[in-house]
C-alpha cells in the first residue's frame, strides 16, 4: 500500500498545531485532545513518513529539518482541503454567486442552449447570466470582473492583456445564402457572381472582421456596392432569409441552418479564416466553483457535437 493512502487530514492538523505551539501539551489543549492521543498521532505520522518530524528541545520540542519540509506541504494540503469544503458548501446555498458568461455570436446559438440545459440538470442554485455583444466589449467586462468567462473566437494578441485563452475547437468563416438563393445550387462561384447581391459583412471591430478583410485581398474579391455591416445574428438570419443576401459569418453561428439545409455555404475557399474558439478568463484569477463547473459543461457540450470533432483534432496536431 502506498504511504500517501495512510495519511489523514487529522494527522496534518495535529502536526501543524504542534509545530505552531512548539508543545505537545499546548497542542492537545488547543485541539481538545489528550496528550497521549497527540503523541500517538505524531508517532503514526512519523512512521508513515519514515523519519522523525519532531525532537525534544529542553522542556519543549522543535521541528526537525525533515519536519520543516513536510510542514510546508501539510499546511498547503490542509488549507486546500478546507477551501474545497467551503467551495462545495457554496454550491448548495440559494444565494450563491452568479455565474456570468459572455458569449460571442460564434457560440451563442450553437453551444449555449445545450450548455444551459446541462447546467439545469446539475441542479446548482447559482444564478446563470449570459451576455452577448462585440468581442472588445465582452473582454473589457471580463477584465473588470463583470464577467467570469467569455466563450468565442480567440482574440487578437493586442486584446489578450491580462487574459488567458483555452482553445477548444476551430471555426471558419463562410459565405452563406438562403437555400432558395440563385447562387445556392452553383458548383462554382466567382467574384463577379457576388457583386449582384447585397452582402452582410462583420464590422471592423468584430473578431472575424480582419479575417474577412484579408480574405477579400487574398482572393482579389471586389466588395459589392450594397454592403451592410452588422454583428447581429438575428438580423443576419432574417435579412438573409428574406432578401437574397450573401452573409459572411462564422460557420458556428449558423451551423444549425447549414446542417438542416436552410442555408448553404457557397463554394468559396475561406481556409485562411480558420481560427480557434474557446474560453477566455482573467489571468491569475481563480474561478468560483460553480463557474468551474460551467466551464466543464462547455467542454462536454463541445464534445457532443460530432461536426466539431475534426476541428478539435486540428488543434491537437
Amino acid at each position: 500500500m502506498k504511504k500517501d493512502r495512510l495519511l489523514k487530514f487529522s494527522q496534518f492538523e495535529t502536526f501543524i498545531e504542534v509545530a505552531r505551539q512548539k508543545s505537545v501539551t499546548k497542542a492537545a489543549a488547543s485541539l481538545n485532545l489528550t496528550q497521549p492521543a497527540v503523541t500517538r498521532t505524531l508517532r503514526d505520522l512519523e512512521k508513515i513518513c519514515g523519519t522523525a518530524l519532531v525532537a525534544k528541545d529542553g522542556r519543549g520540542i522543535r521541528i526537525t529539518r525533515q519536519g520543516e519540509v513536510f510542514l510546508r506541504y501539510a499546511a498547503e494540503s490542509l488549507a486546500a482541503a478546507r477551501d474545497g469544503l467551503t467551495a462545495m458548501s457554496d454550491l448548495n446555498i440559494a444565494d450563491g454567486p452568479a455565474i456570468r458568461i459572455g458569449a460571442l455570436p460564434t457560440v451563442s446559438a450553437l453551444l449555449m442552449p445545450g450548455v444551459v440545459n446541462r447546467y439545469l440538470k446539475e441542479d446548482l442554485r447559482n444564478p446563470l447570466r449570459i451576455s452577448t455583444g462585440e468581442n472588445r466589449a465582452l473582454l473589457d467586462q471580463l477584465r473588470s470582473g463583470e464577467l467570469d468567462l467569455v466563450v468565442g473566437r480567440m482574440p487578437p494578441p493586442e486584446n489578450m492583456l491580462g487574459l488567458v485563452f483555452e482553445p477548444l475547437y476551430r471555426d471558419i468563416v463562410v459565405f452563406a445564402v438562403h437555400g432558395s438563393h440563385p447562387l445556392a445550387q452553383k458548383e462554382t462561384v466567382n467574384g463577379s457572381d457576388l457583386l449582384a447581391w447585397p452582402m452582410l459583412l462583420p464590422t471592423a471591430q468584430s473578431i472575424i472582421g480582419p479575417f474577412v478583410k484579408r480574405l477579400f485581398i487574398e482572393q482579389g474579391l471586389q466588395e459589392p456596392s450594397q454592403i451592410i455591416e452588422t454583428v447581429s445574428d438575428s438580423f443576419g438570419r432574417a435579412f438573409t432569409r428574406q432578401h437574397a443576401a450573401i452573409w459572411i459569418i462564422s460557420r458556428g453561428v449558423i451551423a444549425t441552418e447549414l446542417n438542416e439545409g436552410e442555408f448553404v455555404a457557397l463554394p468559396i475557399n475561406t481556409q485562411s479564416t480558420l481560427g480557434a474558439v474557446g474560453l477566455c478568463a482573467r489571468a491569475g484569477h481563480s474561478l468560483d466553483p460553480a463557474a468551474q463547473i460551467l466551464g466543464a459543461l462547455i467542454r462536454d457540450e463541445i464534445g457532443s457535437h460530432a461536426d466539431l470533432l475534426p476541428l478539435m483534432r486540428s488543434i491537437e496536431r
